[in-house]
């Protein structure tokens, strides 16, 4: 090997040396800074006849794809349960510790202790305005309840417009990156930092919604939901989401847009193709779809629940429970049955029917509704439910008598009277017929009282016509005005009633104690799938418990994945995070390689110099 080549090496080695202390000094001034993965230099031999020399082949930085895709899945996971976490944990402090001042099953004994101080001693002054009082902080308590989750329903949407704006500015600045990674005039280490760039996009991405990453050859990447809706190919998608406005407890969502009143989360293509992505249900994790699960599903379930506590409370105070008046049979082997008075009926109200006939033996409710509403059926109770307009008896009789077959057989009685007769031989049989009504006035003569109204005093009957009556009650139920104004309506349940008689009092506290009821509704499957039944003590412990489950599943299912997503963020520090003891020791190796290569250098300049001499 000559001077000439051996001048050559030494200079490269020189150069692989400059230039890997170049990559280190970089290395070590972006050590703990976020995103930066680490670089290295590739060297590589080059070989000429008898000779060789190093040189610089390319500057790489540390990438895991598995590790990465993997972590995008902890971030949007993350994303959505820390969304969650956060409002349930607030809602919790609304709702408060059991058996704590101001917590809703307190308020409640309180008012049923109340209620028995009146049974006790009707007569006493003090005693009626005790009732009240507990039945005000009772009212209050649910309007706060019902107003709280409805602000953080409102709140889920202004934080869904702030990650929306976001995520487009995100993907915008991505799709920058991914055209600027393509200009291959840069150099080298600026093109890595627009790889690091890049992967710190995607995880900002990834944290609103869920992200499938597709990491191309040419360094640009591609985006789309878990569900496959494209993201981010050339283009970015653009993200809008137009709110509810002042969303309310009948704000509620729906599949079909017509019917939705809640905000609307839109993707529009670069080809213009629009996709209603919370209509067609197509994100399944990060912040967004976090806030949306919050605001659709487990704050509708608890304003649901909190309905059916005030209805509860309502109706266990304001129903009057009619038997039907037996009709016996005029002759052997003639019809026989019941007949009720509905003339006081009201929509909500309902009819009980219990009878056999040649099919088997049947529980039927029917529901008095005006406007053709039909209510589910069968119900919780797995009662058969027909909807059935009763101010119009001889119509209502002929849709009976249609809907139940041959072997029983309704008519119009005029004066407000229903009759439902048998066979009268062996097909059929009636057990009994029951109505239940709302109180038609506060001194009607009867025991029951709607001592807690609706907006404007109308009493509750938990209508079906237009919107039901029982959504969103709890944020409009009160207590009845003519009885602040005139508290001796808790006793005199007629106009000739004394004051000290306890008939009222005492109705009211054992329908309080004894009525039975079932929601309709039923808790998502992912909030524990509970349904509020009993009385409405029992209802209200179901709610605090459950939502107390709640929460704490929800802080559980956060604390898993911060952990996994922080076993791999220390898993991607320790692949591509700078170890400044690791460089140092690199800065040694390269110092004595540069220190060798002048060394040659040296040494072949002398050898020159004196071949010179000679």
């Amino acid at each position: 090997m000559g001077l000439s080549s051996t001048l050559s090496n030494a200079l490269g080695g020189m150069n692989a040396s400059q230039r890997g202390i170049d990559v280190l000094s970089r290395n070590v001034a972006n050590q703990g800074t976020p995103g930066y993965h680490r670089q290295s230099l590739v060297i590589t031999e080059t070989a000429y006849g008898t000779s060789a020399q190093v040189r610089t082949a390319e500057l790489t930085r540390a990438f895991n794809e598995a590790l990465e895709k993997q972590h995008l899945v902890a971030v949007s996971n993350t994303g959505f349960h820390s969304a969650r976490a956060s409002f349930l944990d607030r809602l919790q402090m609304h709702i408060g510790k059991p058996g704590s001042a101001n917590s809703l099953d307190t308020l409640y004994t309180g008012f049923e202790n109340a209620l028995q101080a009146l049974a006790t001693n009707p007569n006493d002054v003090t005693t009626r305005a005790g009732v009240l009082n507990t039945a005000q902080h009772l009212v209050e308590q649910l309007n706060l309840l019902s107003g709280a989750v409805q602000e953080m329903r409102r709140e889920t949407e202004s934080q869904i417009t702030n990650a929306v704006s976001d995520l487009n500015r995100n993907l915008k600045a991505l799709a920058d990156v991914n055209i600027r990674i393509l200009d291959l005039s840069q150099d080298q280490a600026a093109r890595l930092s627009l790889m690091d760039e890049r992967d710190r996009l995607v995880a900002m991405v990834a944290e609103n919604i869920d992200v499938r990453v597709s990491y191309r050859s040419d360094g640009t990447v591609s985006l789309m939901t878990e569900s496959g809706v494209g993201i981010l190919d050339v283009m970015p998608s653009e993200f809008t989401f137009s709110t509810g406005g002042a969303l309310s407890a009948t704000s509620q969502f729906s599949t079909d847009p017509a019917q939705s009143s809640v905000g609307a989360l839109k993707l529009r293509t670069p080809s213009g193709l629009e996709i209603d992505l919370g209509a067609q249900r197509l994100l399944s994790s990060g912040k967004i779809a976090g806030l949306m699960e919050l605001r659709d599903t487990t704050l509708v379930n608890m304003q649901d629940q909190l309905d059916e506590i005030a209805a509860g409370l309502a109706l266990a105070l304001n129903t009057v429970t009619t038997a039907g008046t037996s009709v016996p049979a005029t002759n052997p082997g003639d019809p026989a049955g019941f007949e009720l008075d509905l003339n006081n009926i009201r929509p909500g109200n309902s009819v009980l029917l219990n009878y056999t006939d040649s099919s088997g033996t049947h529980t039927v409710r029917l529901i008095h509704t005006e406007d053709g509403t039909v209510p589910p059926s069968p119900n919780a109770r797995g009662e058969r439910v027909i909807g059935v307009d009763l101010s119009d008896l001889g119509a209502a009789a002929t849709a009976l008598n249609t809907a139940l077959g041959p072997d029983v057989t309704f008519t119009d009685e005029g004066g407000g009277v229903l009759r439902m007769m048998d066979d009268g031989g062996t097909n059929s049989s009636i057990a009994a017929m029951t109505s239940f009504v709302t109180a038609s006035g506060n001194q009607s003569g009867n025991a029951a009282l709607n001592l807690f109204v609706d907006a404007y005093g109308v009493p509750f009957s938990n209508s079906l016509d237009g919107t039901d009556q029982k959504i969103g009650f709890a944020s409009r139920i009160q207590v009845n005005s003519a009885l602040v104004s005139n508290p001796n309506l808790l006793v005199q349940y007629d106009v000739d009633v004394s004051l000290g008689d306890p008939t009222r009092p005492r109705f009211l506290l054992d329908s309080l104690k004894s009525m039975q009821f079932t929601s309709e509704k039923m808790t998502s499957i992912s909030d524990g799938g509970v349904r509020l039944s009993g009385k409405v003590g029992e209802m209200i412990g179901q709610m605090i418990n459950h939502q107390g489950n709640v929460v704490a599943r929800a802080e559980s299912q956060y604390a898993a994945v911060q952990f996994t997503l922080d076993t791999l963020t220390q898993r991607m520090s320790a692949e591509y995070g700078v170890n400044v003891d690791e460089e140092m020791a690199r800065l040694m190796q390269l110092q004595n390689t540069y220190s060798a290569s002048a060394r040659v250098v040296s040494v072949v300049q002398e050898l020159i110099d004196a071949l010179m001499r000679m």
